[in-house]
């Protein structure tokens, strides 16, 4: 059947450009805006939302979630998006640990990452099975889990500290 459309149609790089760019330039914002002078550096809003206490890594993974739905819409793979979303993960729950989060907010560049996740996966000639919205949803309420735990967590810890210190 050589007349029959294919089950994956061919990406057409004119219709996905826009909000391939748009992408890029918020991985950009979030991870490399700013170059640090002498160096090839770059720190973006991600480490500096993660100095803010509690709310900072929740808004991190809210506007990293945002590229791994665009990705979504865009037909990325259920295991491009796996991987996308286990490296948002990854910078949310170490990137929370006081300290030594706010350091490796600096060196894990998960936007960075995902971005390229995502155009290898555009770029890839291999049909694969593109997520249903099912997945897309379970994928969204886990990053929302991850934001609720990232809330959580270091009011649980300060509340145990406090305890801890002052000997109730």
């Amino acid at each position: 059947m050589p007349d029959s459309p294919s089950r994956y149609p061919i990406i057409e790089p004119d219709a996905k450009a826009p909000t391939l760019k748009r992408l890029r330039q918020i991985s950009r914002l979030m991870d490399n805006v700013i170059t640090v002078p002498g160096t090839q550096v770059g720190v973006g809003l991600d480490p500096i939302l993660g100095l803010l206490p509690i709310g900072g890594d929740v808004l991190g993974v809210i506007l990293s979630g945002y590229i791994v739905v665009e990705a979504a819409r865009l037909g990325a793979s259920r295991a491009t998006l796996g991987r996308m979303v286990f490296n948002i993960i990854i910078d949310g729950l170490v990137g929370s640990i006081p300290m030594l989060g706010d350091l490796f907010d600096f060196a894990w560049k998960a936007n960075t990452l995902n971005i390229q996740l995502l155009e290898d996966h555009l770029k890839s000639p291999i049909p694969t099975k593109k997520a249903d919205k099912w997945f897309i949803l379970a994928l969204v309420a886990g990053l929302l889990l991850i934001a609720i735990v990232l809330v959580v967590l270091p009011m649980i810890i300060i509340r145990w500290l406090w305890q801890a210190l002052s000997g109730g």
